[in-house]
């Protein structure tokens, strides 16, 4: 039997992110590019589904979102597969959070920033060494202008190395408490167990303090996970099939106008044993 159970699943990112209030509060803070003095005290959780004003639009559901005691807004998503789409769609929820909170007797400047934190286990820059990407609103000639709004910030967990933040200690051990702890962990490592929130979430996923049912949706959650990756990679394998056959049929045209086989090569990408066997 597995002592833990994977933090990252849904049902467990959600038990630990989305009903203890002091672990997310550590947990933003340690993740969030907050300026000094500005960190979250206490917060508030807010429903998960983020409903339009106008029925005929898309509603969103994200797996944490809370208020502080600013009235700032904090949205985190757990993203387990990464698609071209996912930033439009992390842009769009804290959008939409920014824009409900103006009521009809509200005025602008009493809006409040979202900060939108974004953990994907997947790699989407892979030219990039870093993993922690933040993003806001700046002036092209002078990036130290900034308009206060929207925050963004994405982790990529599989670049994640504890050495490269040892002047940030909490948020190596949040990050090492995602990318160390799962099925197969036998026992935690002793300075993740030494603080008292990562103690705290450890407890949380351990496997003993879930009901059968609830252990049944953690497997579904995963063969899911499992049948989406096989999806992409079947979809990016037939993308790649078309490409070849397309540059074959290209190659082919080209040898029969008479162009040199180096040339063809240059163009398609093709080797030369495979343009000559065409």
């Amino acid at each position: 039997m597995a002592k833990y159970l994977d933090p990252k699943a849904d049902l467990t990112f959600k038990k630990v992110f989305g009903e203890y209030e002091d672990l997310t509060i550590s947990f933003l803070n340690a993740l969030l590019p907050l300026k000094e003095g500005k960190e979250i005290k206490s917060i508030k959780y807010l429903p998960t589904e983020l409903v339009p004003d106008n029925p005929l639009r898309k509603n969103s559901i994200v797996d944490v979102h809370c208020t502080d005691q600013d009235g700032r807004q904090f949205i985190v998503e757990m993203q387990m597969i990464w698609s071209d789409e996912f930033k439009q769609r992390v842009l769009f929820n804290a959008s939409k959070a920014y824009v409900k909170q103006l009521g009809k007797s509200k005025r602008y400047e009493l809006l409040q920033p979202v900060y939108s934190l974004n953990l994907v286990n997947e790699v989407f820059e892979e030219k990039k060494d870093r993993f922690l990407y933040n993003y806001h609103i700046v002036c092209d000639e002078d990036t130290n202008m900034v308009i206060d709004g929207l925050h963004l910030t994405f982790v990529e967990l599989p670049k994640f190395k504890p050495q490269t933040l040892a002047d940030k200690k909490m948020m190596a051990l949040w990050l090492r408490f995602l990318t160390e702890i799962d099925e197969q962990t036998v026992e935690a490592a002793p300075e993740l167990l030494a603080d008292a929130h990562i103690k705290q979430a450890l407890d949380l996923v351990e496997q003993s303090a879930y009901t059968e049912v609830q252990l049944d949706a953690y497997d579904k959650f995963w063969d899911t996970v499992r049948y989406e990756n096989a999806k992409v990679f079947d979809a990016e394998r037939n993308r790649e099939e078309g490409k070849i056959e397309k540059a074959i049929e290209i190659a082919r045209n080209l040898k029969q106008m008479g162009m040199s086989v180096a040339d063809i090569a240059t163009a398609t990408k093709l080797t030369n044993d495979e343009i000559n066997k065409l």
